[in-house]
């Protein structure tokens, strides 16, 4: 699927991985997801295993994971960096990019 105006910069073994090391961690961690089509940013969710892949990873224009405190941020860093993905820290929030606007710079965490 393509869109005019973004190109992806994850792809489904990485979303996969993403989820497993979430489903895996020892914390329940907060998630949403924002989608490209429709613009819908889902509520904030705790279930990695069945909900995150539910409607599938093609249209994930990016996730974001809410940490409580600084040793949780740091680990999910490190998760996330093992991974190789796209996106940014803002205070407790990780974002990770599924797709970026053309021409727009991403950095890997």
């Amino acid at each position: 699927m393509e869109y005019k105006d973004f190109q992806p910069v994850m792809n489904n073994t990485k979303w996969e991985e993403i989820r497993l090391a979430m489903y895996n961690y020892h914390l329940n961690l907060l998630w949403r997801t924002r989608d490209l089509v429709n613009n819908n940013i889902c509520e904030w969710d705790n279930e990695w295993y069945y909900h995150f892949s539910e409607d599938g990873y093609e249209t994930i224009e990016w996730l974001e994971i809410k940490t409580e405190d600084e040793i949780q941020k740091n680990d999910v860093i490190k998760i996330l960096r093992k991974i190789n993905v796209p996106g940014e820290i803002n205070d407790n929030i990780i974002k990770v990019y599924g797709y970026k606007k053309n021409n727009d710079y991403v950095d890997y965490l």
